[in-house]
């Protein structure tokens, strides 16, 4: 949203008017989510195609919002002569450590493979 606050629009000028500056910022800021969601899903989508060897190790880090604390995590994922039900994918274990890292309060993982070094999720 702009750096504009919503007291001192309704001082300047009737609430309409506030109402319609704050819903065209919310416009503007669902748009800018939107052009981000499809750079996403774009980048994600390129991240597919590249395919790691089985026992890649990935890892990834992350600093915590307050900048003093800081996330690491490293996996391989390993499976052998198991039929592809019972596959395990690395990008799998990457959500599901996004998942319990987020319960804790901690922002989201990219997980890095190598080699080659490329994102994983």
């Amino acid at each position: 949203m702009s750096g504009v606050s919503r007291r001192s629009v309704l001082g300047y000028s009737g609430s309409a008017a506030a109402g319609a500056v704050l819903a065209s910022a919310g416009t503007a800021q669902a748009s800018d989510g939107k052009a981000a969601k499809t750079a996403e899903t774009a980048e994600r989508t390129q991240v597919a195609a590249v395919a790691f060897a089985p026992g890649t190790e990935f890892s990834g880090r992350v600093q915590h919002g307050t900048g003093y604390a800081e996330l690491s995590m490293t996996f391989t994922v390993r499976t052998e002569e198991s039929p592809a039900q019972y596959d395990i994918s690395p990008a799998e274990i990457a959500e599901a450590l996004n998942e319990v890292a987020a319960k804790r309060g901690w922002p989201r993982i990219t997980f890095y493979g190598t080699p080659p070094k490329a994102p994983l999720n």
